[in-house]
C-alpha cells in the first residue's frame, strides 16, 4: 500500500519539481542557447512587412544580447569559463524552418516559436533562481526571469 500512495503522490507532482536541480555548467549552455536562438530568429525577421513583428524581433536582439553577457559574467563570477553559445539541434531546427517561410506566414511561425522558446526559457531561468547551485547564476537567472516573462507578455499583445 505504501508504494501505491508514493506512485500517486510522484505522479502528482509537476515534472519541474521532481526533476534534479541542473548543474551550474548546464544552465549557462542553455541559458546561452536560448539567448542565440532569439537572436538569430529575430535576426531573420528584421525584414517583415509587420511593424509589431520588427519592433518585438528588435527587443529580442537588445534583451538576449544584455542577457547572454549578464549570464557570462555570472558563470566568470562562479569560476566558470563557458564556451560561447551555440543553438541546439532543436533551435537549429526551428531557425531554418523560418528560413524556408516568408511574408506572413513566417511571421506567424516566428511568433508561435517564440511563444513556446519563452516558455521553455522562462521555466529554466525561474528553476534555475529558485534551485540552482551557483549564487551569481541564481541572480542572474533571477533577473533574467521578469524580462522573459515580459516577453511573453509582448507576445500577447502583438497583432496579426
Amino acid at each position: 500500500m505504501f508504494r501505491s500512495l508514493a506512485l500517486v503522490a510522484a505522479l502528482s507532482l509537476p515534472a519541474a519539481a521532481m526533476a534534479a536541480p541542473i548543474s551550474p555548467s548546464t544552465y549557462v549552455m542553455k541559458a546561452g542557447a536560448s539567448d542565440q536562438y532569439e537572436m538569430n530568429s529575430s535576426k531573420l525577421m528584421m525584414g517583415s512587412r509587420n511593424p509589431e513583428v520588427r519592433r518585438f524581433a528588435e527587443h529580442m536582439i537588445r534583451d538576449h544580447t544584455q542577457s547572454t553577457a549578464m549570464v557570462k559574467r555570472a558563470a566568470m563570477r562562479a569560476h566558470l569559463h563557458p564556451a560561447p553559445p551555440h543553438m541546439n539541434a532543436m533551435q537549429a531546427r526551428m531557425v531554418a524552418q523560418l528560413r524556408h517561410t516568408s511574408g506572413a506566414s513566417r511571421d506567424h511561425l516566428y511568433l508561435q516559436q517564440q511563444r513556446t522558446a519563452h516558455q521553455m526559457a522562462l521555466d529554466l531561468h525561474r528553476n534555475y533562481a529558485d534551485d540552482g547551485r551557483s549564487e551569481p547564476l541564481k541572480m542572474a537567472a533571477a533577473k533574467i526571469a521578469p524580462v522573459v516573462q515580459s516577453h511573453i507578455d509582448m507576445l500577447r499583445d502583438i497583432r496579426m
